[in-house]
């Protein structure tokens, strides 16, 4: 009960919910999922969706859980994330649940895989709600440059090569919709990479889900 920062707008708050004050709460719980694009969409993007844009208590709240050791945040993130997923298929059918992997140096930095966190409380949250859910760890990621480093060109160069299937890697199972999960989507390469390497074994992907997608800003 003694007062901490809040995730997503870091004011010092007593009674904090999962790490976030209740204006904070209010606005995450008021974003609606829908489509996004990247323009230009690479090759091999599938259709995505996102819980909102990259900005204000959602993007302070995922870098307080990425980056600053927060990981009771993954708890709700995963049950933000469960509800894109819920809204970007529809109606409830068998989903095959696909996280794109950290880099090892990523995991290390992070005491664990982020998105493998967020991937089980999203399982879950979609199992209370009656969605027969599976979650395959389907691909190794080799080490590459920190993506905030490079532009559209080299992010796409990054992730080509970035991805490996794990061995035994096998189709999936049958009536299951493959769900490609990440946490962010700037320009869509990492996730057309990753699809690209999983529909060579059969595991194209219905949709990609995410919970922010950065916004494009126009040059001047």
């Amino acid at each position: 009960m003694l007062p901490a920062d809040c995730a997503g707008c870091r004011e010092r708050r007593s009674g904090l919910r999962h790490g976030v004050c209740p204006e904070c709460v209010a606005t995450l719980r008021a974003l609606r999922p829908g489509p996004v694009r990247p323009v230009p969409a690479p090759p091999g993007l599938p259709s995505c969706h996102a819980l909102g844009p990259y900005g204000g208590p959602l993007r302070e709240t995922l870098l307080a859980y990425k980056d600053h050791g927060r990981h009771g945040l993954a708890r709700p993130l995963g049950a933000l994330l469960a509800e894109v997923v819920a809204a970007a298929l529809g109606q409830v059918r068998p989903v095959l649940l696909v996280p794109v992997p950290d880099t090892p140096a990523a995991a290390r930095a992070r005491y664990g895989d982020h998105l493998g966190r967020l991937t089980r409380h999203c399982a879950h949250r979609l199992r209370e709600a009656d969605w027969p859910v599976r979650v395959r760890r389907a691909l190794r990621a080799a080490p590459r440059p920190d993506s905030v480093t490079l532009d559209s060109a080299g992010r796409a160069a990054a992730a080509e090569a970035a991805f490996r299937a794990r061995p035994g890697l096998g189709p999936a199972p049958d009536g299951a919709s493959v769900v490609l999960l990440d946490d962010i989507v700037t320009t869509g390469a990492t996730l057309a990479a990753v699809s690209r390497v999983l529909a060579v074994h059969g595991l194209s992907p219905s949709v990609a889900v995410v919970l922010a997608a950065t916004e494009r800003r126009r040059q001047p």
